[in-house]
């Protein structure tokens, strides 16, 4: 028993020495060790306790920040399903958009070359207009700045005409080629004759009720006294084969400058020109948002002016180099146009529920019966209709138009040319004739 309890006094004096020896080592550490010791210790209890702070194998390191906010979005989950619609609602746009691209490069290819050879020779019977190509038209640009300043001054004096002017036009116009609204109630006549179809989206006879459209009552409520119409350019810096770099005359905005010109003094509209740059970001063309800078912007000045029943966004379309969409109108060199609508609605998605658009029927009726008159007096003028899947801001007003004029490969002449039939045919809706 003696020997055993002097054992145990042996043991802890040894452990107190080996206590003491480690108390006094530690004391004398260097600072920098104790640091070490501190953050090891630190990284173990955060380890232990905040696993997601730190990387663990086969995990992403995540930030102190993305931690909390994924410890948030688990007690809150309907954070993590909004911004998880809102993503995939994004992706499927984009998806869409580049299958709209693939889908559609050969069969617009088609209708190109199909309108081309409906359309028929200009002046000497060459493709080009006037029997001048593409080339010819370079090599005498200058000329044609000249031949374009002659023929606004001519169109200016045309204009300045007033009432004089209207009944000018209206006397210088009859149909050519009468159509029974009869024939409207076969949905594959409609079809064929007035619609291409992306394919993307699809119509029926329910969606499209033909007879319903062409009969709706689009007659202009709103007196002159206030404002009636707007145009705008979402796409401002569209240009031409003639335009002069820098000037906007001669770009797509100085063709919508002559259109207002001839709705408000020809046919006596009070019209709205915005004229505001949407599709330049940071001093370079980006068209990503055009639509979304667009509809801040119509909104407000719709806002401002509640009498504005027509609203008209005016492009032009974008071929390839070697088409020519132009035609004889009047006995000048037209460039021929088309009505644009989107539906809000895709065969991929259906209804895209982000894009409401309670005014789809009005805007298919003031398509239609746009396109109706114009068959009827400008009958090789007019493309047929494009539907297409998505909005394009016609939820701005019941009577909202989108306008594609010729396309890249028109002279500026062409493109102000074939403002003259269009205001004609708005005005021939307008007033209900």
């Amino acid at each position: 028993m003696d020997d055993g309890k002097l054992l145990r006094i042996v043991l802890w004096l040894l452990l107190c020495a080996v206590g003491a020896y480690i108390l006094i080592k530690g004391m004398s550490l260097h600072k920098k060790t104790l640091v070490n010791m501190c953050r090891d210790a630190q990284e173990k209890a955060i380890e232990a306790y905040l696993p997601g702070i730190l990387e663990t194998e086969g995990v992403k390191t995540q930030t102190p920040v993305e931690w909390l906010c994924s410890k948030v979005e688990e007690q809150l989950p309907f954070l993590g399903t909004i911004q998880a619609k809102e993503m995939e609602e994004t992706e499927k746009d984009r998806e869409t958009d580049k299958k709209i691209m693939e889908e559609n490069s050969d069969f617009l290819e088609a209708k190109l070359l199909e309108e081309n050879q409906e359309a028929g020779p200009v002046g000497s019977g060459e493709e080009n207009t006037g029997g001048v190509d593409a080339q010819s038209e370079n090599q005498q640009s200058a000329e044609n700045t000249e031949a374009l300043q002659d023929a606004a001054k001519e169109n200016a004096q045309t204009a300045d005409a007033g009432d004089g002017g209207q009944a000018e036009a209206s006397a210088a116009n009859a149909i050519v080629n009468p159509i029974s609204l009869d024939m409207f109630q076969d949905f594959d006549y409609v079809i064929s004759n007035f619609y291409t179809i992306d394919k993307t989206t699809s119509i029926n006879s329910d969606q499209l009720n033909a007879p319903a459209l062409v009969s709706e009552d689009l007659k202009m409520t709103t007196g002159n006294d206030q404002p009636q119409i707007l145009v705008y350019h979402s796409h401002s810096q569209e240009e031409f084969i003639d335009s002069n770099p820098g000037d906007p005359s001669t770009s797509i905005v100085g063709v919508g400058e002559y259109l207002v010109r001839l709705l408000r003094d020809t046919y006596g509209y009070n019209v709205l020109h915005v004229t505001d740059t949407f599709d330049i970001v940071d001093g370079k063309l980006d068209r990503n948002k055009a639509y979304n800078y667009a509809q801040d912007k119509i909104s407000q000045v719709l806002e401002e002016n509640p009498s504005v029943e027509v609203v008209i966004d005016l492009h032009r379309d974008g071929v390839p180099d070697d088409k020519h969409l132009v035609t004889d109108v009047n006995g000048k060199p037209t460039a021929k146009i088309m009505f644009f609508n989107g539906l809000s609605r895709t065969n991929q998605n259906g209804d895209i529920e982000y894009l409401p658009n309670p005014y789809i029927q009005d805007n298919l009726a003031f398509s239609l019966q746009l396109a109706l008159q114009a068959k009827q007096y400008y009958p090789d003028w007019l493309r047929t209709i494009y539907l297409r899947g998505y909005r394009y801001n016609l939820h701005l007003r019941p009577k909202a138009l989108l306008v594609e004029c010729g396309a890249q490969t028109n002279t500026v002449e062409e493109e102000m040319n074939a403002m003259e039939p269009l205001a004609d045919v708005l005005n021939k809706v307008l007033k209900g004739e």
